[in-house]
């Protein structure tokens, strides 16, 4: 798994939960906002639980499958490498351009958000966008663009959203779980205040100590005022890691029955086939039906 942040989490839990040996790999110095529930926290803390898991700092990979999910500090993936899972997720959710991750034989890649395109960067995405198709497991084309708009919860979109106002380093002023109104100081980048927009319970925060630059996304204020929701893992992530699930156990179910060669052309076939299928779908959805209207003598 490459990212433990909050999305990432979701995932490794549920496929750890489902008995898969899953491995983090992260940066040294994580900027996770949401750390109550992103498993990179173990990086800094030593250990973290996410509603009933458990990940650990490990120096090393283990050899066998442990009781608990080892995250390791490998900004470059040379783990991966040296171990080569047949499974590697990239859900860094980074909000730029994805990388070109080798599609090697045997090898499953699945990507995670935005600007991933099968048989480019990945063998399969999962949709992270909200709507319709959250969660959904694309096998053909592209993911949908990064609309950099938060979601909007009890009409707040932007307003819930606290950002550097400069650069500087980052301090703040409440924790996870607190609550806090609008106008009150939320946190500070040097001695410039960054206040709350609205009342509502802080979600998340990023660690203190951080280098920021203007514009960046330094905490979240959700005004559902849920505290359990502060600590366990959201809607999006869970409905993504459903995704993730559905996309890894197709791809080693095929492989079991097929191998890891053919289960990959296996892949590609769908891929070419997928939306023909799903444009004939629509059409035959979209078409007219004519009903004979009954003449006044055949009702007779």
């Amino acid at each position: 798994m490459r990212g433990g942040g909050d999305i990432a989490s979701a995932i490794a839990r549920r496929l750890y939960l489902c008995g898969l040996n899953t491995v983090i790999l992260e940066l040294p110095g994580p900027r996770a906002v949401r750390h109550a529930v992103s498993y990179s926290t173990a990086l800094y803390n030593g250990e973290i639980e996410i509603e009933g898991v458990r990940a650990v700092r490990s120096p090393e990979l283990p050899r066998r499958r442990r009781d608990f999910i080892p995250v390791i500090a490998d900004p470059e993936c040379r783990l991966e490498r040296s171990w080569k899972p047949d499974i590697v997720i990239d859900a860094r959710m980074r909000k730029k351009e994805a990388e070109a991750i080798p599609l090697e034989s045997g090898r499953f890649v699945l990507g995670i958000g935005p600007d991933y395109e099968t048989g480019v960067n990945c063998h399969a995405i999962v949709e992270t966008n909200r709507g319709h198709s959250l969660g959904r497991v694309i096998w053909s084309g592209r993911a949908a663009a990064n609309t950099r708009e938060p979601a909007t919860v009890m009409g707040y979109s932007q307003q819930r959203i606290l950002r550097a106002p400069i650069s500087g380093v980052f301090q703040p002023v409440v924790e996870i779980g607190a609550s806090i109104r609008a106008g009150e100081i939320a946190a500070r980048v040097d001695n410039t205040t960054i206040i709350a927009a609205i009342d509502g319970m802080v979600r998340g925060i990023l660690f203190p100590g951080f280098l920021v630059h203007p514009g960046q996304k330094v905490g979240d204020i959700d005004p559902r005022m849920n505290y359990t929701a502060c600590f366990t893992i959201s809607d999006k992530a869970n409905a993504i890691a459903g995704g993730a699930m559905e996309a890894v156990f197709t791809y080693l179910h095929q492989r079991e029955h097929q191998g890891p060669a053919k289960n990959i052309k296996k892949i590609e076939k769908i891929k070419k086939t997928e939306k023909t299928k799903e444009t004939e779908t629509i059409e035959r959805e979209n078409k007219i039906i004519k009903i004979k209207r009954p003449t006044t003598q055949e009702v007779s």
